[in-house]
């Protein structure tokens, strides 16, 4: 008979990761219940390979019914906590209300696109979140380039060729990198675009260079794989005002474009300054064992929380998948030891290095602190996320294979427009705008 219920808000990576550990090493008694807008897991490092068709959606996305099998899954997104009564609520996604009570709890909701006051970005901008956000831009460069072969206007025809990315950090030099090698193989294909100039990329930031969070190794090499295809790095710049016809940069330059695509950062989601508790930037305060001060039974880890960095005392991990999946399985060790199953341990963490992704063989890599470039990079980068993905396995690594040796499929969804994925959301996985036609 079920005692004790745990109740696991978001299905991410530090969701998933203590959804699993807590169905491993809790008993019959404990029931494990994960609340989430998707019935999916979504591996977000490989999204920018699905924008550039290199993988299919369902590549990315895992069951969680199937992952998890011991845990109760309920599809829809938290809206409030109520500490007192131990009560989470909740929207369906079909509208419906609903509440779940919790003995113990876990908030693991994540991270939204963090919007920056500039100018028309909430109207032109595209984000890059989500599933739904990744086959739009996938559908938009295909549209843009085929628009571009269609116009008689020399400008518009530029216009439509230029893509810009604002923020040089993980997600978006992958973007970079990804979509310059989808949109020049697009161009070759194009009829009227033969003999022109290739697509124009640029890549923005206001830091000094691509990766700063990064060692300056895997930013070197980065930067130079990007320079060396074109893409034009512009660090110390970013974007002053966006309008449907291009972008203005602080620097004065006037850039038209159609394609504005937003990976400036993050910020955690809007439920956590919700809950009533303390916070550091905006991320739920918790100790080193991952629970929340004062508040018996709650637990929070992630882009949710400020995870005190043992390593470096004084401050706080960052937020990366690498910690929100250490600390996930950390919270299941710490709850089930509150349960009476094993010992308690603070999380602290051992850096294995980062990967990045440049599409095609090329690859910037520092496992366990060794700089790797090129080819062996790419292969030691790739074997990363195979051995990091918690399913799809021999799918992913079939697509690579069928990458490497046919040409990639470039044909609109049409499943999605701009309206329905908008650039600021408190979850961006789940279309929540009405609306009408998108503007090309």
């Amino acid at each position: 008979m079920v005692t004790t219920r745990v109740l696991v808000v978001g299905a991410g990576f530090a969701g998933f990761g203590a959804a699993r550990g807590l169905s491993r090493r809790t008993t019959a008694d404990t029931e494990v219940v994960l609340l989430n807008p998707t019935d999916y897991f979504l591996y977000l490092p490989l999204l920018p390979q699905v924008a550039a068709a290199v993988l299919e959606p369902r590549r990315v996305t895992v069951s969680l019914t199937r992952a998890l099998p011991r845990v109760r899954l309920v599809l829809g997104e938290a809206t409030s906590v109520d500490l007192d009564g131990r009560r989470v609520r909740y929207s369906g996604p079909e509208g419906d209300e609903g509440e779940l009570a919790y003995d113990r709890l876990v908030l693991t909701v994540g991270s939204v696109n963090r919007l920056l006051p500039v100018p028309g970005i909430a109207e032109h901008a595209h984000g890059f979140r989500g599933l739904p956000e990744a086959l739009y831009l996938r559908d938009h460069m295909i549209r843009q380039l085929e628009l571009a072969g269609a116009a008689d206007d020399a400008g518009e025809r530029a216009a439509r060729k230029t893509f810009v990315v604002v923020g040089a950090g993980y997600t978006g030099t992958e973007v970079a990198a990804q979509g310059q090698l989808l949109t020049r193989d697009l161009a070759r294909h194009q009829p009227a675009l033969r003999g022109e100039p290739p697509p124009r990329w640029l890549l923005l930031d206001i830091a000094d260079r691509v990766l700063p969070e990064l060692d300056e190794r895997l930013s070197r090499t980065a930067d130079r794989v990007l320079r060396g295809r074109g893409v034009e790095v512009r660090t110390g710049t970013s974007v002053k005002e966006a309008t449907h016809d291009g972008v203005l940069l602080d620097d004065g330059e006037s850039v038209p474009t159609r394609s504005l695509v937003w990976c400036v950062g993050v910020r955690p989601d809007p439920l956590v300054s919700k809950v009533g508790l303390p916070t550091e930037r905006g991320r739920l305060v918790v100790d080193q064992y991952l629970r929340v001060p004062a508040r018996e039974g709650v637990y929070a880890c992630g882009d949710a929380a400020a995870v005190p960095d043992l390593e470096r005392p004084g401050g706080f991990t960052p937020m990366t998948a690498q910690h929100a999946w250490r600390q996930g399985a950390a919270a299941a060790r710490n709850i089930a030891a509150d349960l009476g199953r094993g010992e308690a341990a603070p999380y602290r963490h051992h850096d294995r290095g980062f990967a990045v992704d440049l599409g095609g063989v090329h690859a910037a890599a520092n496992p366990f602190g060794l700089p790797l470039s090129g080819p062996l990079a790419g292969a030691v980068t790739r074997g990363y996320h195979l051995a990091a993905m918690p399913g799809n396995r021999t799918r992913v690594a079939a697509d690579w294979l069928l990458d490497a040796v046919l040409p990639r499929q470039a044909a609109q969804l049409g499943l999605l427009r701009s309206w329905s994925v908008p650039l600021d959301t408190a979850s961006p996985e789940p279309a929540r705008i009405p609306g009408g036609p998108e503007k090309l």
